[in-house]
C-alpha cells in the first residue's frame, strides 16, 4: 500500500466533459496542486451516496479556504457514471474521475476484490497529495466509514 511520503503512480484517468470522454495523467491532475483525493467502492452505492461524497460537497468549500487547490472523488466506474453521479449530488466543483479498470487503486494497494458486488473495487479512502507526493493517508477497514470522511480530512489540514 501507497505510503506518505511516496509519489503517486503514473496512471490515466477518465472524466466526461462537455467535449466528451478526456483522458488525464496523475501528472497532469497532481503536479503543483494540493489535493484532496477520495475513493469510493462504488458511485450510487448506499455509504458512498448517503455519506461520503455528500461530505465532501458540504465541506468543499472550507477545504478551498484551507488552501487546497482541488478535490477529486474517484471510483472504479465510468466516466459517465461518475459524472451523473457528481450531477445528482450537486457535487459543484469536486472532480469526478474514473478508475474504470482500477489500474490505480492496483498500483497504489488499494484495491479490493467485492465478488459479486461489483468484482474490482477500490477501498474506501481519502488522502492529502502536494505536488503528486501523498502527505496524508486515511484508509478505512472494510465495511467502514471512519477515517475517510470529509471531517477528518479536514480536521488534518
Amino acid at each position: 500500500m501507497i505510503q506518505p511520503g511516496e509519489l503517486l503512480p503514473d496512471v490515466q484517468f477518465q472524466r466526461l466533459t462537455d467535449n466528451g470522454v478526456v483522458t488525464q495523467s496523475t501528472a497532469e491532475l497532481f503536479k503543483g496542486e494540493k489535493v484532496v483525493l477520495f475513493a469510493v467502492p462504488g458511485a450510487f452505492t448506499p455509504t458512498c451516496s448517503a455519506a461520503h461524497l455528500p461530505g465532501f460537497v458540504e465541506l468543499q468549500q472550507q477545504f478551498y479556504d484551507k488552501g487546497v487547490d482541488r478535490i477529486i472523488c474517484l471510483s472504479v466506474n465510468d466516466a459517465y457514471v461518475m459524472d451523473a453521479w457528481g450531477k445528482a449530488h450537486n457535487a459543484g466543483d469536486i472532480l469526478m474521475l474514473a478508475d474504470g479498470a482500477g489500474k490505480f487503486a492496483q498500483a497504489i494497494g488499494l484495491a479490493a476484490d467485492t465478488g459479486d458486488f461489483g468484482g474490482l473495487r477500490s477501498r474506501r479512502y481519502a488522502m492529502l497529495v502536494d505536488d503528486g507526493v501523498v502527505t496524508q493517508l486515511q484508509v478505512d477497514e472494510p465495511k467502514q466509514f471512519e477515517v475517510s470522511k470529509a471531517e477528518v480530512m479536514l480536521a488534518l489540514l
